[in-house]
């Protein structure tokens, strides 16, 4: 308390300037209303940008739950173009009124563990069994495919990566009702191979692969890439084909996972065909 006495003593002649100076401001804006709306003016940037700033740290930090609102919101809408049958790579309608592929339920989810490689890759999704999520369902991103739910658990499930060796998704060359299979030879990053395309279809660089919808895991017109090249096989009867992912396989964050409401019906019926 000593301290604070001779702090006031021996700087009295300055305390005093500095009361009489506000006094003095205080008066005078008071008085004067161009100076009182400068003052309020001023006060009001500093404190306006004092919360902007606090603000834009606040959205920082909560960025997370505001790109998951996001994917959620992104869910819904693509979930409502698949059961509308709208071809999401180019918003056309695609599915007849009574088709068995109308009807899909999308989830979202993160990618916690991706290979990418190996000549066997897999991601590790954060969505499981408790989550509607069951093996046989698709894996797209808003570019295009990455795989199949092989293997889950309570609250996690593994995807067979597009690039894996043991991969073989039906897809086709869009535009066209060329149908192939659409494979991985293992040897270079978001570059895969789709086989038994018959030479006499009409191919060219730069076309687009889509899904082929000749399976009850993906819809038809589900993006996939673009031909990078091709070339003959040994029987010179097939195409090879080079496809550049629209995908980078290197760098999947957030996932959807679509399943079809009409899976089990469809396998139904397949399997009295197998049967006969």
């Amino acid at each position: 308390m000593q301290q604070i006495i001779n702090f006031l003593i021996r700087n009295k002649t300055f305390i005093t300037y500095l009361v009489l100076l506000f006094i003095a401001l205080g008066l005078t804006f008071n008085a004067h209303s161009y100076h009182n709306t400068k003052f309020v003016n001023s006060a009001n940037w500093l404190t306006g940008g004092i919360y902007n700033t606090s603000d834009a740290i606040t959205d920082y930090f909560h960025l997370k739950s505001y790109n998951e609102q996001l994917v959620k919101e992104n869910r819904v809408l693509r979930s409502m173009l698949l059961n509308a049958g709208v071809d999401t790579a180019q918003a056309k309608p695609r599915f007849g009124k009574d088709s068995l592929l109308n009807d899909y339920r999308v989830y979202n989810a993160s990618v916690i563990k991706n290979s990418y490689s190996k000549q066997r890759n897999y991601l590790l999704i954060d969505r499981g069994e408790k989550d509607s999520i069951s093996q046989d369902m698709g894996v797209i991103t808003s570019q295009g495919i990455v795989g199949i739910i092989e293997n889950t658990s309570s609250g996690y499930a593994t995807v067979q990566s597009v690039m894996n060796t043991l991969s073989e998704i039906n897809a086709s060359v869009k535009h066209t009702n060329n149908f192939g299979s659409l494979q991985w030879d293992g040897k270079s990053l978001n570059v895969v191979q789709l086989v038994d395309i018959l030479r006499a279809a009409p191919i060219k660089e730069g076309d687009t692969i889509i899904t082929g919808g000749m399976s009850s895991i993906f819809p038809k017109g589900i993006p996939i890439g673009t031909i990078k090249d091709f070339s003959l096989d040994v029987s010179e009867n097939y195409y090879i084909i080079n496809v550049n992912l629209f995908n980078d396989m290197a760098t999947l964050d957030h996932v959807y996972v679509l399943e079809n409401l009409n899976r089990e019906e469809i396998l139904k019926l397949e399997s009295t065909i197998d049967e006969q």
